[in-house]
């Protein structure tokens, strides 16, 4: 594991060399592949190095995070035409992967939670400084006390678990067993927010609004899922106080991701609508983890990594319609099966997939999680079938908006998509759809 942080520290002085831009990318590309070929055991540890180790949840998102970097960069060759800032940029991208790369392959508590906190700094600089409308000062602002408040109790939190048992790796702390309340909330309030649960997602979609198609795709794509693969290492010492109160986060999220369902309806900004389709996506996450059995388990891991896919290529869709008509309005980005038909067939791929379509993860996932939360308790059937019945609403309504209709009047001069346009698509499309191949991998890591 030390050998692919020390490669990505030596990218960092390329970001500042001259006409690099492609070629730091190609470089991600090289780590990505070495990374893949990695020999991996599925259900232990393994690839240990200094206080780094990796065991499958941490191989798949190690990987996404690589993934949707170098797709970020591939997405941004709008600033590389401008050369507006573009090697800090480059660094800010590669300081992030890094910092993902070490919260999810640390296994000591505290490391994990400074890596945790620490890529939030470039998620900032991105929406700060890439973003589009003055109001992006204020969606950073929101992104960081929501994040800053709520994690200052898993710190305390975390050094409490330390006085206590003396010891800080996640994979010894499966032999301890903390059955207490404020320990319990204290833990996983900051993962809950970062997921986001309903009642603290405000920030979200206000981030996503104001981001940079870069910053976008990296919120949606890992942000999003750090906080899930925290809940999935945390619940192994929080068991038992979990079962008793588990079902608070699991009405407020099923409740919620229904509500939000109904509010994507009511959007009339194409990347608002996205956001709060991740928010409806995580809920169903959330509930997943907290029943705590199998399918919960490895359903809520599949999803998150088919969302990753699914939700960054979808803002890349956005984004693409936003460099040609400078509007995320629908009523302006109307009839765009006129100007851009090719285009069209890749929104119809990826909102199908966003829909839980075979043969996409987003399915696999789903049909685990509602096996897992049909098990906990039959009432929940209500608000799975009613979440899954306007996912498909929501998607076919963004769809036949975007792509129908009698296009805005302003449009006067267009060029189609280009082949970088399509490459990337493409590498959003084809993991999240022939993952599903070799699904045995993450069926089979318990």
């Amino acid at each position: 594991m030390m050998k692919f942080l020390v490669m990505m520290i030596f990218l960092i002085p390329m970001c500042f060399m001259n006409n690099m831009f492609w070629m730091v990318q190609m470089m991600l590309f090289t780590l990505m592949f070495l990374f893949m070929s990695l020999g991996m055991s599925l259900n232990l540890f393994c690839n240990l190095s200094y206080m780094m180790s990796c065991d499958i949840m941490s191989y798949g998102l190690i990987l996404l995070s690589m993934w949707i970097s170098i797709l970020m960069i591939m997405a941004s060759e709008n600033l590389y035409k401008l050369n507006f800032h573009l090697s800090f940029f480059l660094f800010n991208i590669i300081f992030l992967l890094i910092m993902l790369f070490l919260t999810f392959s640390v296994m000591n508590m505290f490391m994990f939670y400074l890596f945790f906190e620490g890529s939030l700094i470039p998620t900032l600089l991105l929406i700060i400084g890439w973003g589009y409308q003055p109001e992006r000062i204020q969606a950073g602002m929101y992104l960081l006390f929501y994040t800053l408040f709520f994690s200052l109790p898993l710190l305390m939190g975390i050094f409490y678990i330390f006085n206590e048992v003396h010891i800080m790796m996640m994979y010894f702390l499966k032999f301890f067993n903390m059955n207490m309340y404020m320990l319990y909330f204290s833990m996983i309030m900051a993962f809950l927010v970062k997921m986001p649960m309903y009642f603290v997602h405000l920030w979200l979609p206000k981030a996503h609004v104001e981001a940079p198609v870069s910053g976008s795709m990296i919120l949606a794509g890992i942000m999003l899922k750090l906080g899930g693969y925290g809940l999935l290492r945390l619940m192994i010492f929080l068991q038992e106080i979990n079962l008793k109160l588990n079902y608070l986060s699991i009405i407020v999220s099923l409740i919620g991701g229904f509500y939000i369902s109904l509010k994507c309806f009511c959007q009339v900004d194409i990347k608002s609508l996205i956001a709060y389709s991740s928010v409806a996506h995580m809920s169903i996450v959330i509930s997943g983890i907290m029943i705590m059995n199998y399918w919960g388990f490895i359903g809520s891991y599949v999803l998150m990594i088919g969302h990753g896919l699914c939700s960054s290529g979808m803002f890349c869709l956005a984004n693409i319609n936003y460099e040609r008509l400078h509007s995320r309005s629908l009523y302006i980005n109307k009839g765009m099966m006129n100007f851009m038909p090719s285009m069209s067939l890749w929104w119809f791929l990826l909102l199908s997939s966003n829909m839980a379509a075979p043969p996409s993860l987003n399915l696999l996932g789903e049909i685990s999680l509602i096996n897992s939360l049909m098990s906990w308790s039959w009432f929940s059937m209500l608000m799975l079938m009613l979440i899954s019945f306007f996912s498909a609403g929501y998607s076919l309504y963004l769809y036949s908006f975007v792509q129908h209709g009698k296009y805005h009047s302003g449009v006067y001069s267009y060029y189609t998509g280009v082949s970088r346009e399509y490459l990337m698509l493409i590498l959003h499309w084809l993991p999240l759809n022939i993952l599903v191949l070799k699904i045995d991998y993450s069926m089979i890591w318990f």
